[in-house]
């Protein structure tokens, strides 16, 4: 029997609506019958870190970087037209009035459906983000080489 075909998606902006499209390309690969890494990075571990409590850190400016970039899912912003929120508002209560699920529902069908969420530990290293800072459903932190391994054998390679 084949191997399954493999999709790689590498989350580097932790912005709302790039977050939407990734996890709704990686459900419609996982639907497909593909194997999905999502591997965050950067600004794309925000999407991925808890909503509830603080993140730890050493240092100054790890502190107040991770003040001021508190992340989790409920806290993203849209790429264009935020509005001081308002333009985020609007996103999600379009997405209500047309049954699109919502980032945390898209979250949970995506593992739900096998997709595997790896956090970037070179990422957490400069930004000073220990394991404890993120959702449980994570399912592995590693540094680059792991997801190049992915990629190497993945169909579809993919930079959002």
């Amino acid at each position: 029997m084949a191997e399954r075909e493999s999709v790689t998606l590498v989350v580097f902006s932790g912005e709302l609506d790039k977050a939407l499209a990734a996890f709704n390309i990686a459900i419609g690969a996982a639907s497909m019958g593909m194997e999905v890494s999502m591997f965050f990075t950067f600004w794309g571990l925000n999407i991925i870190k808890r909503n509830e409590g603080s993140i730890r850190s050493k240092g100054v400016m790890r502190r107040m970087l991770n003040f001021i970039n508190r992340g989790g899912s409920r806290r993203l912003h849209l790429s264009k037209f935020h509005m001081l929120g308002m333009g985020t508002w609007m996103m999600k209560r379009l997405m209500k009035d047309v049954n699109f699920p919502q980032l945390e529902e898209l979250m949970a069908m995506a593992k739900e459906m096998g997709v595997k969420f790896i956090a970037c530990t070179t990422s957490m290293g400069i930004m000073g983000i220990s394991k404890e800072a993120f959702i449980p459903e994570v399912d592995s932190f590693a540094g680059v080489a792991t997801y190049l391994a992915e990629a190497r054998e993945g169909r579809v390679n993919l930079f959002i």
